[in-house]
């Protein structure tokens, strides 16, 4: 069987208008808009409001975990040879000159010398108790924003889904216009529950590790400083 006479078939022009795909283009805050059905609008402002916080609090408490890690790396060797030399109040003013908990913590230490080891070592542990809550303010949100936007997200989806039933039994046929809204509100506030969570989730574990660094860089301060009252003859 010969097949030459598909050869001699014209290939018709393909019109223009049948090579549109038909979609419409629709922009972000139009999508965000149809998925303010029902109680979508307050599921939208809450998980809104909650990464504006989450950002707030995160580059916060990174600026400020960042001022806390600058210190000098000769300043432990400075207080011990003020210490050694019996400059206290040389020793003093470089803890008050210098911003970070490891000096605050020591300046209560100085500032107790001459008393028993002990109640220094308890004004110590005291001082980095008050510092590292410092360090950890606001970070608990970050934790509890991680795990209430996907769940809250996760309402908007069910609350979306119930939109969609309710606006079917009020029409006879089935019409895309008509469940259109119910489906944005259920797969908006999703992803935007998943950004958040996403969002506050890394911001936590992160700002976890750094204030890990500060509280180490604390606690080995505090033993050198100790071992330094603890030699004989000091």
């Amino acid at each position: 069987m010969s097949f030459n006479f598909l050869l001699q078939i014209e290939t018709a022009p393909v019109a223009a208008d049948t090579v549109t795909t038909g979609v419409k283009e629709i922009p972000v805050w139009e999508i965000i808009d149809q998925s303010n059905a029902g109680i979508g609008w307050i599921i939208n402002l809450l998980l809104l409001f909650m990464f504006i916080y989450v950002i707030y609090v995160f580059t916060e408490r990174y600026l400020a975990l960042r001022r806390a890690s600058k210190e000098e790396s000769s300043f432990l060797s400075k207080i011990k040879g003020y210490l050694i030399s019996g400059d206290l109040d040389a020793a003093k003013k470089l803890c008050e000159s210098t911003d970070s908990p490891s000096a605050r913590m020591l300046e209560k230490g100085i500032g107790r010398l001459g008393k028993p080891l002990e109640n220094i070592s308890v004004a110590i542990e005291n001082t980095a108790k008050i510092e590292i809550m410092r360090l950890e303010q606001r970070v608990s949100f970050l934790a509890t924003a991680s795990g209430a936007g996907p769940m809250l997200g996760f309402l908007g989806t069910v609350v979306g889904m119930v939109i969609v039933f309710i606006d079917l039994q009020s029409v006879s046929s089935l019409d895309i216009q008509v469940i259109a809204p119910g489906i944005m509100t259920s797969m908006i506030t999703t992803v935007e529950g998943l950004i958040v969570g996403l969002t506050a989730f890394m911001g936590y574990n992160y700002l976890t590790e750094r204030i890990g660094r500060i509280v180490y860089t604390m606690e080995t301060t505090a033993l050198e400083f100790m071992d330094l009252l603890n030699e004989p003859g000091k």
